[in-house]
């Protein structure tokens, strides 16, 4: 199996293996030949590690080190929410053991199944032949829908989050949040702060929200432009699908150098869908009947600036799961433009 995710070689974040051998060992029968372990490159939020053995490839998810926000880096959440959807048509790795034990490693963590196929992290997907580039995209919302369509109450998560009111509540968490990561003064940011509990829309649609949902977090498969598996659950709640899509769609807002967007190329020459083609695929399949507004779009862009405000407070503090969180963390600022864009129809 393979995973064209790149190994971090130089990462400052190590996992004692003797430790995680022995405890692997202990829980999973029949693991064959030596332990290896390699650092996922690219994360900003929980440390991720390929694990293989000669007949076991796995992946492992741990929080960072440190101090870390309240409700932030929610592992024991991941691991539950895919537990539940492995028995939905969403596509999720399979999810084997969980442990919050802090003795065997240092932080709680759990381990899944690697699923093979390739990361995108670019969303004008070089490499990637002109006619699967469509259907990659269209395949991206499809299963966005899927997941907005499942009955989250038959899986048993009716106490994954609380439903309805979920944007003001999400404005008041995400403000909160900036006020705990705020690393300098942004006036963008106060604006919208202002702005966004006075324009939520008055809906109350609840479903299974994965929080991050974007191209670089789902694996296609290698010989087919289908998702093979969404990952990075650590955001998911109940809450509106509408958020969900939003998010997605601050590819088309962004640039090429804004964490990889498609505001400065000439999509219909790659073969790309634009954002209105996007949400059509989307809404031909959710059963929920909403249509996203420039409120959406801007609370979504002021979120995505909050969580690159944390990446930098956790680069100050010397406890970032990636080298370049610094870099990354100055993001935020020009997401904040780009929320203020929205709001006023740019």
């Amino acid at each position: 199996m393979a995973d064209t995710r790149t190994p971090q070689t130089d990462a400052t974040i190590e996992l004692p293996a003797g430790k995680l051998d022995r405890y692997l060992r202990a829980q999973i029968t029949e693991l064959v030949g030596n332990v290896r372990i390699e650092k996922i490159a690219g994360g900003q939020s929980n440390p991720t590690f390929f694990v293989s053995y000669d007949n076991a490839d796995l992946v492992l998810r741990k929080q960072p080190p440190g101090e870390l926000l309240p409700s932030a880096h929610a592992i024991d959440r991941e691991y539950r929410v895919m537990h539940a959807l492995a028995q939905t048509d969403v596509p999720v790795p399979r999810m084997i053991l969980y442990c919050n034990d802090p003795s065997v490693i240092g932080t709680p963590f759990y381990i899944m199944q690697r699923i093979s196929g390739q990361v995108h992290h670019d969303c004008a997907l070089p490499g990637v032949a002109l006619e699967l580039r469509r259907p990659m995209y269209n395949s991206l919302a499809e299963t966005l829908a899927r997941l907005h369509n499942v009955d989250f109450l038959t899986l048993g998560l009716s106490d994954y989050g609380r439903s309805g009111n979920y944007f003001a509540r999400q404005v008041g968490r995400w403000t909160k949040q900036w006020t705990l990561s705020q690393t300098r003064d942004d006036r963008n940011i106060e604006r919208l702060i202002d702005w966004l509990p006075k324009s939520v829309p008055d809906n109350e649609t609840t479903a299974i929200a994965h929080g991050d949902y974007r191209l670089g977090n789902a694996i296609f498969h290698h010989d087919q432009p289908r998702v093979a598996g969404v990952l990075d659950w650590e955001l998911s709640t109940l809450g509106h699908p509408l958020a969900d899509l939003a998010h997605c769609c601050i590819a088309w807002h962004s640039s090429s150098d804004e964490y990889g967007g498609l505001r400065d190329h000439d999509i219909r020459a790659l073969g790309i869908p634009d954002q209105h083609e996007f949400e059509d695929v989307y809404y031909g399949l959710a059963r929920h009947g909403q249509r996203m507004t420039s409120f959406h779009m801007a609370f979504a862009l002021f979120r995505f600036a909050v969580i690159f405000e944390g990446i930098a407070a956790r680069a100050k503090a010397g406890n970032a799961a990636d080298g370049n969180a610094a870099k990354t963390g100055l993001l935020a600022a020009s997401f904040a433009q780009l929320a203020v864009d929205a709001l006023d129809g740019s």
